[in-house]
C-alpha cells in the first residue's frame, strides 16, 4: 500500500469547526503532525490511541520530512492539520511537492478560514449589494515573506471593497496609513479579531482612523486579523436573489414586483 499525507484544515481555533472528512482523516492516520501554537489540542481526540502525535511547532519542514519519508517507506497514512484553510498561508505547496517526489499519495481538505470564522462571529456579510461584491484577502507588505511588487495595502484599498488583512497586527500604524493614503475614509468599519472562536478570543469594532490605537490598547500583536470595509456598517440594502420580482429556473417573478425591479433598476 502507498503512504498518504492528507493535509487537513482544521479551522480557526474552535475544535468543533474542522469538516468531517478532515475528522475522519486524523481518525484514519497513523502519524498526526500538527502545531500546538496554532491549533487546539482538542483536535486530537479524533486521533487514534496508537497514532504517533508530533507537535510541528517548533519544527521547520526539515523536521517534518522524516515522517513522510517513513510513510513512503512503510505504508502509512499522515494526517497533516493545519489552522484555517490550507489554501491560505499554509505553507503546504512546499510540502505537497516533496511527498509527491517521496512517491506519497496526497489529499487537502479545506477548512474554514479565519476571515470567515470572524464575519460569523460578528453576523456581517462581507457583500452587500451596491456596497461591496469582492473580497480582498491579503497582508501588509514588508513583513518575513516578500510580496510581489503590485501587491500592496495601498493598492488594493483603491477598490473600496471588503478586505481582510492577516499577519499585519504588529505594524499596524503603518497599515492603517497606507489604507488611507489607498483611499478608505478615516470612518471606514473595521472589526479586529485576535484568536477566533479560541476561548480568550477578542473581537473589537473600530474604524481605520482608530486601528492602530485600539490595538496598541488592547495589545493584540499576535493572531489577529482585520476586516475593513463599508460594508461593515452598512444596512438597508435588498438582495436581487430573494427579491420576488426576480426569477430562476426554480421560481417564478411576481409580475408586479418584476415590473418594480426593472423600472428601479
Amino acid at each position: 500500500m502507498n503512504g498518504k499525507v492528507t493535509f487537513i484544515g482544521a479551522g480557526p481555533g474552535a475544535a468543533d469547526l474542522i469538516t468531517l472528512r478532515g475528522a475522519r482523516a486524523i481518525a484514519d492516520a497513523d502519524i498526526v503532525i500538527w502545531a500546538s501554537s496554532l491549533v487546539q489540542a482538542e483536535i486530537l481526540e479524533h486521533a487514534r490511541p496508537d497514532a504517533v502525535v508530533v507537535d510541528s511547532a517548533a519544527l521547520p519542514i526539515e523536521g517534518v520530512l522524516p515522517y513522510y519519508e517513513q510513510a513512503a517507506r512503510d505504508g502509512l497514512r499522515v494526517a497533516r492539520v493545519h489552522s484555517g484553510d490550507p489554501a491560505l498561508w499554509g505553507a503546504i505547496q512546499e510540502q505537497l511537492e516533496r511527498a509527491k517526489e517521496l512517491g506519497l499519495e496526497t489529499e487537502v481538505i479545506p477548512g474554514v478560514s479565519a476571515f470567515s470564522a470572524v464575519a460569523a462571529l460578528a453576523q456581517r456579510e462581507l457583500t452587500v449589494p451596491e456596497v461591496a461584491q469582492s473580497v480582498i484577502l491579503t497582508r501588509l507588505e514588508g513583513g518575513k515573506t516578500p510580496m510581489p511588487p503590485k501587491e500592496s495595502i495601498r493598492a488594493f484599498a483603491e477598490h473600496g471593497t471588503t478586505m481582510a488583512v492577516f499577519l499585519s497586527a504588529a505594524r499596524c500604524g503603518q497599515l492603517a496609513a497606507e489604507l488611507l493614503a489607498g483611499g478608505y475614509d478615516t470612518d471606514t468599519p473595521v472589526i479586529v479579531a485576535s484568536r477566533a472562536t479560541w476561548p480568550d478570543e477578542e473581537i473589537v469594532h473600530c474604524t481605520v482612523g482608530t486601528m492602530a490605537d485600539t490595538v496598541k490598547a488592547r495589545k493584540l500583536w499576535k493572531h489577529t486579523l482585520f476586516l475593513i470595509g463599508p460594508a461593515l456598517g452598512s444596512s438597508g440594502t435588498r438582495s436581487h436573489l430573494y427579491h420576488p420580482g426576480h426569477f430562476h429556473e426554480h421560481r417564478r417573478a411576481d409580475p408586479a414586483a418584476r415590473r418594480a425591479l426593472r423600472a428601479a433598476q
